[in-house]
């Protein structure tokens, strides 16, 4: 069977969004947590690959490194037809990239000129006018991500975001151009390749804009983008039932459950989601100066965990703050070091916690699920039923824990208890 799509995310929960949404719209696909190598088994009878790598905030060096390595297995080895590079719908990046650069050597790599640059997600509130990324109707450099820790947003128009972080010229397929249909936004797309344009920003504002921007692609080498793309992909090829609350997929039961909550980003909507649920379950914030300078602090947190058994919802560890202490907290300590520090010790209690029997981890941030899922020594994915939009229970294939792997504005306000909710429907 031939892999029609071959998926290089820049962190764990892009690439569960993904996954998720073309499991949805009808094609097998298998997610892998690490970076392949000549030993990796090529997963059989899949339409899509996705590979989940932690490369959004790390040295540009070390993302081409990684994703072209990612291309390169999954061209040679498991022969897929096409490419896409996934990053999340609001283009988390700075200024030098990972994006751009990225985005450059994978087309190096493909020797394609031309790369399709599509984050809508219209589902979930992000969309494209103009070339420039709005998120629930608010500019992005408004809407919240400004304030970002580590890959602050404040320009919302992708084509000067792109050319910044990039070796290229960007030019724009416009609303009306994709209103118009694919063999339009084809013409658009030879069109900006004889002049030049390296990077073609797609608008798109309703989730039906992204099904003739999937049919006009489908002989791209190389697409990058959010899930909304993916999922168009998969449907145009399926006909599956497009825009349904589709919600096949395995969950967990409530039998012999023994979860916890864990929160590391500092989104407008994951705020909302931790000032909800801490109203009504057992919730602690983590202390920086603790997570820096106490090698004891992860076991008591692992212990407070544990001491919370008696609760009917799961027991919520976070570090996620609002902009204004979170800053405060970045000038004592720096972004990065504070950042390192509390990926470090989520890793070490769950890792505690997973001796002690825990089988169920709800994670918010993509940095955060990265270190979760690395620390419990997961390899491969099952996706399994959503949760919301771009969030499905994934299942560790080895172990059988079930996870659920949340972007940072991703969810409804009361994810953190519907989620557990699904248990016992």
């Amino acid at each position: 069977m031939t892999v029609k799509l071959g998926v290089i995310a820049d962190d764990f929960t892009g690439a569960t969004d993904i996954a998720g949404f073309m499991v949805q719209n009808g094609w097998r696909v298998v997610q892998l947590l690490n970076e392949p190598n000549e030993n990796t088994p090529v997963p059989q009878n899949v339409d899509a690959i996705v590979i989940s790598l932690k490369s959004r905030s790390c040295p540009a060096d070390e993302a081409i490194n990684a994703s072209v390595k990612s291309c390169e297995w999954l061209k040679q080895n498991a022969q897929c037809q096409q490419i896409f590079y996934k990053y999340c719908s609001t283009f988390d990046s700075t200024e030098k990239g990972n994006i751009g650069p990225v985005t450059d050597a994978l087309m190096q790599w493909l020797n394609t000129p031309l790369s399709l640059i599509c984050p809508a997600l219209p589902v979930n509130g992000r969309t494209v006018v103009h070339g420039h990324l709005f998120v629930n109707g608010q500019l992005l450099n408004e809407s919240g991500m400004q304030n970002h820790p580590v890959t602050p947003m404040t320009d919302a128009n992708l084509l000067r975001v792109m050319e910044k972080q990039s070796e290229g010229q960007a030019g724009l397929i416009s609303l009306n151009e994709v209103q118009q249909g694919s063999d339009v936004i084809q013409k658009r797309l030879t069109a900006l390749k004889a002049q030049g344009v390296s990077y073609a920003v797609i608008d798109a504002l309703t989730m039906d804009d992204l099904l003739p921007i999937a049919r006009a692609a489908r002989e791209m080498a190389l697409l990058t983008g959010g899930s909304g793309l993916g999922a168009a992909l998969a449907h145009n090829d399926t006909g599956s039932q497009w825009g349904a609350a589709a919600s096949q997929g395995d969950k967990p039961t409530g039998k012999d459950r023994k979860t916890v909550i864990l929160s590391g980003s500092c989104s407008t909507m994951t705020n909302k989601q931790v000032q909800s649920y801490q109203q009504i379950a057992p919730a602690k914030v983590l202390d920086v100066g603790e997570c820096l300078n106490n090698s004891q602090y992860a076991q008591q947190l692992a212990i407070w965990v544990q001491a919370q058994s008696a609760s009917k919802l799961a027991p919520l560890l976070y570090a996620t703050q609002p902009p204004e202490i979170l800053k405060k907290i970045q000038e004592t300590y720096g972004a990065e070091l504070a950042s390192s520090a509390v990926e470090n010790v989520f890793g070490e209690v769950v890792k505690i916690l997973q001796k002690q029997g825990y089988n169920t981890f709800i994670i918010a941030g993509g940095e955060t699920s990265g270190k979760v899922v690395q620390s419990l020594g997961t390899e491969q994915l099952s996706i399994g039923a959503p949760i919301s939009p771009g969030v499905p229970w994934v299942q560790d294939l080895k172990s059988g824990h079930w996870l659920a792997l949340k972007s940072g504005n991703f969810g409804q306000e009361n994810f953190f208890q519907y989620a557990q909710e699904m248990f016992n429907e």
